[in-house]
């Protein structure tokens, strides 16, 4: 896969054999066919494009979304918080556009895997299709509802984007390596509530909420600064342990 970077930085997934057009002007599938990574091109209009290999990140922002998807400061609070590596073995539910199993394998690798659960089909299929697109093989998509029960075992982590996430954590539980981390995303403080609640009943230990924030700085002639706009809230995320 290849991905083309106009002069104003504007990010653009190539599609194979065929020629690139945007408002800069076009740029032959010819050339494209002989650009390698790194390589700079011209469109008809002398402008300069840069191709370059996406990494997950550039997919993401580029690919076909239905839905709202995590973003970035959650998605990297929950690999550093739980640890996950090469190898491991992941559950993941509901998949959404499938941002996150995106995230999660591309850290686990080729001797990791992640399977995903999404109750809706129009979802699943997209989901699928933007997997397979960014060239993966170690995610299986499941057009199921997880509520009828949890597949695998020996589970290193698994996450839950859901309404009522602790009616299943019992499978959980079950489906969980010892040491393997529950991960509950929760848009309102209600729900993380009741995860924590339930899993401490359950048993789970080091269960913790967080609430991640996002503020840049900017760099002026005259001073640096805070940014007047921030990340701020977008969910809770509860984290839990069995041990």
């Amino acid at each position: 896969m290849k991905m083309i970077l106009d002069e104003r930085g504007k990010k653009y997934i190539l599609k194979e054999g065929q020629e690139f057009q945007s408002d800069l002007g076009i740029v032959t599938a010819e050339a494209l066919l002989d650009a390698k990574i790194g390589d700079e091109v011209k469109s008809h209009l002398d402008h300069s494009f840069k191709i370059i290999k996406p990494n997950v990140n550039d997919f993401i922002d580029l690919m076909d979304r239905r839905c709202s998807i995590l973003i970035n400061k959650d998605i990297g609070t929950v690999l550093v918080h739980t640890g996950l590596g090469a190898g491991s073995r992941v559950v993941d539910a509901g998949t959404g556009a499938g941002a996150i199993a995106l995230h999660f394998a591309n850290v686990v690798g080729e001797k990791g895997h992640v399977f995903t659960y999404e109750i809706r089909k129009d979802f699943a299929e997209v989901a699928k299709k933007n997997i397979d697109s960014f060239g993966i093989d170690n995610v299986d998509v499941k057009n199921r509802d997880i509520k009828e029960g949890i597949d695998e075992d020996n589970i290193d982590l698994i996450f839950l984007d859901l309404p009522k996430p602790y009616e299943i954590f019992e499978d959980v539980y079950d489906s969980l390596n010892l040491g393997g981390y529950l991960v509950v995303y929760s848009p309102y403080v209600n729900q993380a509530e009741i995860s924590y609640r339930v899993a401490k009943k359950l048993n789970f230990y080091n269960i913790e909420i967080l609430e991640t924030l996002e503020r840049g700085m900017e760099v002026k002639q005259n001073g640096t600064r805070p940014k007047t706009r921030m990340v701020g809230h977008s969910g809770y995320l509860l984290f839990a342990r069995k041990l």
